[in-house]
């Protein structure tokens, strides 16, 4: 059964995680991958301003994951295990927010990524029961400086910058992750297409791998690479990642203005 969640800016009180039932959200009295309950407490969706669906102790996020993508940033060969970096928690961004596009970069480009969201504290798990261990699925943008990122050498930088991950709208449990079909857009004009079956190395491959070399946390947050397409944004520009199943993530891009 697909179940989808949300976080939500509650009147009087911090963001509170729900369950979304048609029109309206059920909310719980904590996250529900921490043991978070259903509680009597409703509101009409229509009515909630959603905010980030994710407060994760880490991001994990793997690169060079769909063979068309490695062909068009200039690689020839498919990596043997999956290449691993970290986004900061501060580079979150909340559904219908802003990209700020900083200063020191002058090619910021878009990734849409099929996100993983950890449902149970893991290490070491074998790649048959990977799965087990996720709690849902959302959509990620990977927002990458490509200028720096070939400047510097690694990733950190140009993939940390505050607002360069955008989740969202939801969080999904019960679909097949093999098998999605991603479509990012700008402006309406489709930059992006591609399919998880297209993946390197899947969900469960990447679960187990990274779980090898960290422990993963309830709520913790795996973005598992991007097909090719991506492209460069720009003041006024606005993004739309959209993931089969699961929604559209919407954000806006702006220049950094402090």
């Amino acid at each position: 059964m697909t179940l989808r969640y949300g976080r939500f800016a509650v009147p009087d009180t911090k963001a509170r995680y729900g369950r979304i039932d048609g029109f309206t959200v059920r909310l719980f009295d904590g996250p529900p991958w921490r043991g978070g309950k259903e509680t009597d407490d409703t509101l009409p969706l229509a009515a909630c301003d959603r905010v980030c669906p994710v407060a994760p102790t880490k991001i994990v996020c793997v690169g060079r994951n769909y063979g068309a993508h490695i062909e068009e940033i200039g690689g020839s060969e498919f990596p043997k295990e999956p290449i691993l970096c970290l986004k900061p928690t501060s580079s979150l961004l909340e559904p219908g927010g802003t990209i700020r596009l900083p200063r020191e970069s002058e090619r910021v480009e878009h990734e849409i990524e099929l996100g993983v969201v950890i449902g149970h504290r893991c290490r070491r798990v074998p790649v048959a029961h990977a799965l087990d261990q996720v709690f849902g699925y959302t959509v990620v943008g990977d927002i990458t400086a490509r200028d720096l990122q070939k400047r510097d050498g690694q990733w950190a930088r140009s993939k940390g910058f505050d607002s360069f991950c955008p989740v969202g709208p939801e969080i999904v449990a019960g679909i097949n992750p093999n098998a999605l079909s991603l479509h990012a857009r700008v402006n309406g004009v489709e930059r992006q297409a591609g399919n998880t079956r297209d993946m390197v190395f899947s969900v469960a491959e990447i679960v187990s791998f990274v779980s090898q070399t960290m422990t993963l946390e309830p709520g913790d947050l795996i973005s598992t690479g991007t097909p090719d397409g991506v492209g460069i944004l720009a003041e006024g520009d606005m993004l739309e990642m959209e993931i089969e199943h699961i929604g559209v993530l919407r954000v806006a891009v702006r220049k950094e203005r402090v």
